[in-house]
């Protein structure tokens, strides 16, 4: 477990967005709590299994917590892309969700990914705490922006590159 551990509470807007050319681009979670900034690397899929992991905690507090309110996903899509700079902190190995009920806050936490050979000690952990409403947002933006890759091939189901693809089910038939 990382030693060097950052509360970024409490968060004013969290967002999840990509940046370049679909097949190339590049995930990011930012997070803002005043004129503070801090932006983190992820991987598509993170944001993902984010999604889902939400949904699946969410489900765990409404039986732990049967008298909250249930968090309105609702986002503005001119609001949800990240600002420069976009100067990650460090790339996320793994995501994580905590609650505090005593402050109605949800903890995204992201755990520093460590090279070969870095010890364990020295990596980072940041902890984003967010409302439950605005971590749904991030999730339900997240799985816009995910969706907004490459096609899909209609027959394996491979992502199709821009320049043609390669399909094994149509026995290497470009289309």
């Amino acid at each position: 477990m990382p030693q060097n551990i950052i509360d970024f509470s409490p968060i004013d807007h969290i967002t999840t967005d990509a940046i370049g050319k679909p097949g190339q681009r590049v995930f990011y979670i930012q997070a803002r709590s005043g004129s503070r900034v801090i932006t983190i690397l992820v991987e598509k899929i993170q944001i993902q299994t984010l999604a889902i992991g939400v949904e699946q905690f969410y489900a765990e507090l409404r039986e732990r917590y049967p008298d909250l309110d249930e968090p309105m996903p609702d986002y503005d899509e001119e609001k949800m892309a990240i600002h420069p700079p976009v100067d990650p902190l460090f790339r996320a190995a793994e995501l994580g969700l905590a609650y505090d009920s005593d402050k109605d806050l949800m903890a995204l936490m992201a755990v520093e990914a460590l090279g070969d050979g870095q010890p364990e000690e020295e990596g980072r952990m940041i902890r984003l705490w967010c409302t439950r409403a605005q971590l749904r947002a991030l999730c339900r933006w997240g799985l816009e922006v995910a969706g907004r890759g490459r096609e899909i091939c209609p027959y394996c189901g491979e992502p199709m590159d821009p320049e043609g693809h390669f399909c094994v089910k149509k026995n290497g038939h470009k289309h």
